[in-house]
């Protein structure tokens, strides 16, 4: 089944798109494990079909639970009744930086004005909690920098995410949801949302009807640093969500930036140990467009496309390689490298066990390619 083709890339075609949804909605299938399947496979459809036989080699409990067709076919229905775009990775209106990252989500949910996701953006975030004065300076850069022709991403969060939000709804601006289109999250943004999306887009990978938990919100954190080519704190406490987005956007070789504040400041606590840390010092807008202006001139370097043909074959361990690898597991995050130099095996027979452990739930991943078992 090939995809429709478009000046600016590949575009699914329905089927294609209910295979994918059907796919990363499947049971322990993350944003990795999904490009690893596709990659391997060749396509959605015939991963799907091999995930039963992967959960059952990894030592699954229970048989491996697959997204049924009628409710992808539900969901897809009810995003576009809503206006909602179910965008896929590679497709044109994909934003190209967040393509650029290890965990980028196979599906975005887009509400708002597409066009958007293609503009250069900055992300603009910190305290829940914030002071006067830190509100006041997010609105100020958030302003100019969107003056200077770049899109605001943030996180929707109260304090700063949500001055950042609003000082650039005229320019552009991108709230990252960790929820559901139709669980935004604190609800009294509800109305910013629809504000944003008249110039912006709100976007989300989780599906309608989820309800953001704690642990949600840093797996949105490292979308918020992925979209952009950097990341401004402007206050953030010792243990602020905002160092977490800071940590991911140094992962994704993204810019970092941080306000100064008051050492009697808890609020400025964070940041200001971000600039001892090496990040750029910011007081003015000029301070950040100095460091990004270079890098709009560079080209993005985005990852392969879907293979359509031939794809590699998975090889199958044998018994004693796979508990050999399994025993070098533990709760302890071990590099996958590690990994292939303690074993003795292949890196392909290694990476297959993980994708087996991976989809039967006995496996979680980490950043820096380090994994470990549940």
């Amino acid at each position: 089944m090939k995809s429709k083709k478009d000046a600016g890339g590949v575009r699914l075609t329905d089927e294609q798109r209910l295979d994918w949804l059907r796919l990363i909605r499947s049971e322990n299938v993350g944003p990795r494990t999904f490009r690893t399947l596709v990659n391997y496979y060749g396509g959605a459809r015939a991963a799907l079909n091999a995930v039963p036989d992967l959960a059952r080699r990894g030592g699954a409990s229970k048989p491996a639970r697959l997204f049924p067709r009628e409710d992808a076919e539900r969901e897809l229905a009810t995003l576009r009744r809503r206006g909602i775009e179910l965008v896929a990775l590679g497709e044109p209106d994909y934003p190209a930086r967040l393509r650029m990252i290890d965990d980028a989500p196979p599906l975005l949910a887009v509400r708002g004005k597409l066009a958007s996701l293609a503009l250069p953006m900055v992300a603009v975030v910190g305290s829940r909690n914030a002071s006067a004065a830190g509100v006041k300076f997010a609105d100020r850069i958030a302003r100019e920098l969107g003056e200077a022709g770049f899109v605001i991403v943030s996180g929707l969060a109260r304090g700063i995410d949500a001055a950042a939000h609003r000082a650039s709804l005229a320019s552009g601006t991108i709230a990252v949801l960790a929820g559901g289109h139709d669980h935004i999250y604190p609800a009294e943004h509800t109305e910013l949302v629809d504000r944003i999306v008249e110039t912006g887009a709100a976007v989300s990978e989780m599906p309608l009807g989820w309800e953001p938990r704690g642990r949600d919100f840093p797996r949105r954190n490292r979308l918020i640093s992925g979209l952009g080519l950097g990341v401004v704190i402007v206050e953030a406490a010792r243990r602020s969500g905002s160092l977490i987005t800071a940590r991911m956007a140094l992962e994704q070789g993204r810019e970092v930036f941080a306000v100064p504040g008051s050492p009697l400041d808890p609020r400025a606590e964070g940041a200001n140990g971000l600039l001892k840390q090496g990040a750029t010092l910011v007081t003015e807008a000029a301070d950040v467009l100095s460091v990004l202006a270079p890098i709009l001139g560079q080209p993005i370097d985005l990852p392969a496309e879907e293979p359509e043909a031939d794809p590699p074959r998975l090889p199958e361990p044998d018994i004693d390689e796979r508990a050999r690898i399994i025993a070098l597991l533990g709760p302890t995050p071990v590099s996958i490298d590690d990994l292939v130099r303690l074993s003795g095996s292949s890196p392909a027979i290694v990476r297959t066990v993980l994708l087996e452990l991976d989809i039967a739930g006995r496996l979680e991943r980490h950043g820096g390619s380090l994994v470990s078992m549940v």
